[in-house]
């Protein structure tokens, strides 16, 4: 009977082990000495190439770029064997961190109730125990901008995060960085006509802009005033965009609506992104002119119209990059998170997005 017992209780004991869940990869510890790459093709990130070059890092920020440099003799040295060594990427506009598995709603913390959620913040649900995490590290995707979701007017508050953390408190890079909104359809299909499904006005474009003008409206009388008690969550989360610490990102595709988005901003003195903009070929000198970036989405696609080329989705980023435009491309999901190497490299070096001392060795 007790070898039975014991047979029995080893059985046990293995069920358990397989059933634990694998391990997320532990967070890094603090930088404790200067860290040097040496004998690398180095990618600057301004078109510039360096070949057998070094780069340097202390306390998680990098101190010297080149060729020939005199390292600290204490320092680690690191022998790329001649690899290539890119900026890291980062994901803009993206749910990763918020979603686990989609079809499992339980994982998904992405959106919220509502149409109107200045004050929802992205930051405090991103999960940095995600196994989506690992993966996209593994591919060079070190930072990202986490972004709330949702089909509602006004979505919420993004954060800038490292992928390297415990918790959401460490991950935090640029917190509330911007307020994303998605803009009202000028069109919508009409499924109803005898015809066949017909393409229409829609007739809930004006009411839902003037909904956002509203909102902006009392949002902008509510900041030239800090001293309010009790305090209104969601106009305070607002105050940022009025003097320009905070950029509105709004998703927003046809040349129309990309126009109307422009001077809705204008009328505001806000800086402002537009997301997807798949008509933004069309109003370049309207973008250059206002100095609106653009988040491209994957150009892995096709061209939304018959009369158009093709290629169009492949050729947008030239397109926009000989109009000087700044702009960058994302899935908008999270598994699959980049950012195309270019415009990275080119946001990257400008500092008109963010600068990051990350690197990517490949």
């Amino acid at each position: 009977m007790t070898k039975y017992i014991s047979i029995y209780l080893l059985m046990l004991v293995s069920i358990v082990t397989y059933a634990q869940a694998p391990a997320v990869p532990v967070p890094a510890a603090k930088q404790s000495k200067p860290i040097a790459i040496v004998n690398a093709t180095i990618h600057v990130g301004n078109g510039t190439v360096i070949e057998d070059g070094s780069i340097v890092f202390e306390n998680g920020k990098i101190t010297a770029i080149g060729k020939n440099l005199t390292i600290d003799r204490n320092a680690e040295q690191i022998n790329a064997n001649q690899k290539h060594l890119y900026p890291g990427f980062i994901g803009v506009s993206t749910a990763l961190g918020l979603t686990e598995v989609g079809a499992v709603r339980a994982t998904n913390d992405r959106d919220e109730v509502g149409d109107l959620n200045p004050n929802v913040r992205s930051l405090i649900a991103f999960n940095t125990d995600s196994h989506v995490i690992p993966t996209v590290r593994s591919n060079g995707v070190l930072m990202a901008q986490v972004a709330p979701q949702g089909d509602a007017l006004i979505t919420g508050l993004s954060s800038v995060v490292q992928l390297d953390a415990w918790n959401w408190e460490d991950a935090s890079y640029k917190t509330d960085d911007a307020l994303f909104m998605n803009w009202a359809n000028m069109f919508k299909t009409d499924w109803e006509n005898p015809s066949g499904p017909r393409t229409i006005k829609s007739d809930k474009y004006a009411e839902r802009i003037a909904n956002a003008k509203a909102l902006f409206d009392e949002a902008k009388a509510y900041c030239q005033d800090n001293a309010h008690n009790p305090k209104n969550l969601k106009l305070a989360a607002m105050c940022g965009l009025f003097d320009a610490q905070k950029r509105l990102f709004v998703r927003v595709e046809l040349a129309r609506e990309i126009v109307d988005v422009v001077n809705f901003a204008k009328q505001y003195g806000i800086k402002l992104a537009i997301v997807g903009g798949r008509d933004a070929w069309k109003v370049t000198d309207l973008l250059k002119a206002n100095n609106v970036a653009v988040v491209l989405k994957r150009t892995h696609n096709l061209p939304d119209r018959t009369d158009e080329d093709v290629d169009l989705p492949y050729k947008m980023p030239k397109l926009l990059s000989d109009a000087g435009i700044d702009y960058c491309i994302t899935s908008g999901s999270g598994w699959d998170s980049f950012w195309d190497t270019q415009p990275a490299l080119r946001g990257w070096h400008s500092g008109r997005f963010w600068a990051y001392p990350r690197t990517s060795l490949v």
